[in-house]
């Protein structure tokens, strides 16, 4: 097994033990934050943003959540930059120049590729997982895409709502 390969195995365990009794959505993201971002030396920000919805608005925006890194931005509008794209089209966004990316959002001059995996509860949007690196071309569909997309199922499949256990 390969060492980014065998690293991602690793911190999913650890996020899996960590969140088994877990109840908490905030307390869940910052926790896969924090283990993500401690765990890839390429990884420069790592956090969530969270799907709402105005009142009475018919269109949605990220608002920040728990990250490991510098500051982020604290509002992105769906269908805006990367995390907004990946909110809108519900798929991930895997980014290997971010200057080649159309209408790319710069929260941070040193971000030159990102990754971003939506949350969805039951189809519905509820986060996005956002990663930057401050390397170019530094995220693989085959390790990088696969596990990330693993970790933000799981978080998904579970009815924070209600506490209700599910992994």
């Amino acid at each position: 097994m390969e060492t980014r390969e065998r690293e991602y195995a690793e911190v999913e365990k650890r996020i899996h033990s960590l969140l088994e009794r877990e109840t908490d959505f905030v307390a869940a993201m910052a926790t896969v934050a924090c283990e993500l971002h401690h765990t890839f030396g390429h990884f420069h920000w790592t956090g969530f943003y969270r799907s709402f919805t105005e009142e009475g608005q018919g269109h949605g925006s990220l608002v920040i959540g728990p990250y490991q890194g510098s500051h982020g931005c604290l509002r992105i509008p769906f269908g805006k930059g990367v995390c907004g794209a990946a909110a809108g089209e519900r798929r991930t966004q895997l980014v290997r120049d971010v200057h080649a990316f159309p209408g790319h959002i710069a929260c941070s001059s040193e971000t030159l590729s990102e990754i971003v995996v939506p949350v969805l509860h039951e189809g519905e949007l509820v986060a996005v997982l956002d990663v930057d690196s401050n390397f170019p071309d530094a995220f693989t569909e085959g390790e990088d895409q696969k596990w990330l997309e693993r970790i933000c199922t799981k978080l998904g499949t579970r009815d924070w709502s209600t506490g209700t256990r599910v992994l």
